[in-house]
């Protein structure tokens, strides 16, 4: 997969893809990431990528004029493939949407700056926009190796183990389960007995329960589009019970 992203800032991507798990799937030809300044394809001789509102009002807006140079540029049209706007009012990124993004041969993220872009950025050159969370960052670069690290690690190969991906946590819809390693006891604080019994059933089945208990004490609302079984809604059922009843007995004058 191709990710080509457009910044004003191309130096601020360099130290986070050249290690570690994408350092490696670049060095392997997986994946393509290829950086863009803006300012490379603003006419004039000062190469000025933002300007003042019209309307009045603080702040510096970013040019339409280098945005969509640089798309025709890098032969990018909207109709090619996402051409990703990262902006605070974009749609929330999630894990369904690194999925779906995640089969597609090429990916084009611009990264916004100062007070926005000119609306014409949206209306006419991209089709997408997304937003990695309810807060303001300094500009779209860091969301945008979020979405890149999001999903060229759901692209085959990448991982070193598929399975991985599978198990993380929001890949089914549930926070992922209690993890654990060697050794099998540090400072009194012991493995759970179920981990070392070599019983695979119940080892995936204790799994499933504390994913299920997890989500349920810590994002609860995830809950509402998991993938559940009628065992899945018993158990929950159960624990839901049991937290009405922990209520009862510590209500003052019992």
């Amino acid at each position: 997969m191709r990710f080509d992203i457009l910044t004003l800032f191309p130096e601020m991507f360099v130290s986070p893809f050249a290690g570690s798990i994408l350092g490696k799937a670049r060095e392997r030809g997986l994946i393509d990431l290829q950086v863009h300044d803006i300012r490379s394809y603003a006419p004039g001789k000062h190469r000025v990528t933002d300007d003042a509102p019209y309307g009045g009002g603080g702040g510096m807006v970013m040019k339409v004029e280098p945005l969509a140079l640089a798309l025709e540029a890098l032969a990018m049209p909207s109709e090619a493939g996402p051409v990703i706007l990262m902006s605070p009012q974009g749609a929330p990124f999630r894990q369904e949407i690194a999925t779906e993004l995640a089969v597609c041969e090429r990916i084009l993220l611009i990264c916004g700056h100062y007070e926005g872009v000119d609306e014409r950025v949206r209306e006419h050159l991209v089709n997408r926009e997304l937003s990695i969370g309810d807060y303001v960052l300094t500009g779209g670069e860091l969301a945008a190796m979020v979405v890149v690290d999001a999903v060229a690690r759901l692209i085959p190969g990448v991982l070193g183990n598929s399975e991985s991906a599978r198990a993380d946590s929001f890949a089914a819809g549930l926070l992922e389960y209690p993890q654990y390693t060697r050794p099998q006891k540090y400072r009194g604080w012991e493995v759970p007995e179920v981990l070392v019994n070599g019983n695979h059933r119940e080892i995936e089945n204790w799994r499933r329960r504390q994913s299920l208990l997890r989500t349920w004490r810590r994002r609860p609302e995830l809950l509402a589009g998991a993938e559940l079984s009628e065992a899945d809604r018993t158990f929950l059922r159960e624990l839901e019970a049991a937290e009405k009843e922990d209520r009862r007995e510590t209500r003052p004058g019992r």
